[in-house]
């Protein structure tokens, strides 16, 4: 059933990882029916078709290295205030909106200003840039469990909430998001804290879409064959037996 998104209210929706065809039928219901998207950056233009064609579509995409972005609080800001004045809003991010999307913080920020919200969760790309990639994040007689990561900080930072030296002697899996600039010091904290130098392990650039590039290695190479391979983020870095089924179970080509 088709539910109308009520004047007032904000969706934030997750756009999935890059290819527009993982995007949600739910999501895609909603972008029909909003009158204001605020867009992120790494969203691709595909997703958009499916927003009217005489909506208000507001890029608020931020990236690490400029200061021309809106600021988190400017985006929240943004929502409020198209809510507040009757509109319907959707909130595109890519990936879900929940894993290290900041959705948390918006929802928040529009509870406190009163105004109703949903949630539309997305296909992360910790999930689908692997699956693409030919790796599952756990796959029987490998591994039961998965962790997913940020690598914005590195391992030895105080301000770092990750539990490394746990990941590191950990059986599983382990996914680690926006890590592409941090890969040296991330690998080499792995191994300090434990981890087999040996383990496999890869990265995939832009998964699910036509960019996507994938260079397999072990723990220990990892960065040096990504640097002299030139991959560009966003980067997805899997970390685990797992990686070796890519072998066998490659099956997308961009």
């Amino acid at each position: 059933m088709t539910r109308e998104l009520a004047p007032g209210t904000v969706a934030l929706v997750g756009a999935g990882p890059g290819d527009p065809g993982l995007l949600t039928l739910r999501g895609a219901q909603l972008l029909g029916q909003a009158d204001v998207v605020l867009v992120d950056r790494l969203v691709d233009p595909g997703v958009l078709e499916h927003v009217r064609a005489d909506a208000e579509v507001v890029d608020v995409g931020k990236t690490s290295w400029t200061g021309t972005a809106p600021r988190q609080e400017e985006i929240n800001a943004q929502l409020v205030g198209h809510a507040q004045a009757g509109k319907r809003v959707v909130r595109l991010k890519g990936g879900d909106p929940f894993v290290f999307g900041r959705g948390s913080e918006e929802a928040a920020a529009l509870v406190a200003a009163g105004v109703p919200f949903i949630v539309v969760p997305g296909v992360t790309s910790a999930i689908a840039a692997a699956a693409y990639a030919g790796i599952p994040v756990t796959a029987r007689g490998y591994t039961q469990d998965v962790c997913i990561v940020t690598g914005h900080l590195d391992p030895d930072d105080e301000a770092s909430q990750v539990r490394w030296q746990a990941l590191a002697t950990g059986p599983g899996t382990l996914v680690i998001l926006m890590g592409h600039d941090r890969l040296p010091l991330l690998t080499q904290g792995l191994i300090r804290h434990g981890r087999d130098p040996g383990t496999p392990a890869a990265c995939v650039q832009q998964g699910t879409t036509a960019n996507q590039r994938v260079i397999v290695s072990t723990l220990e190479r990892l960065a040096a064959d990504v640097a002299e391979a030139g991959l560009q983020a966003p980067v997805a870095t899997i970390v685990g037996d797992v990686v070796t089924l890519r072998e066998t179970l490659q099956w997308f080509t961009p």
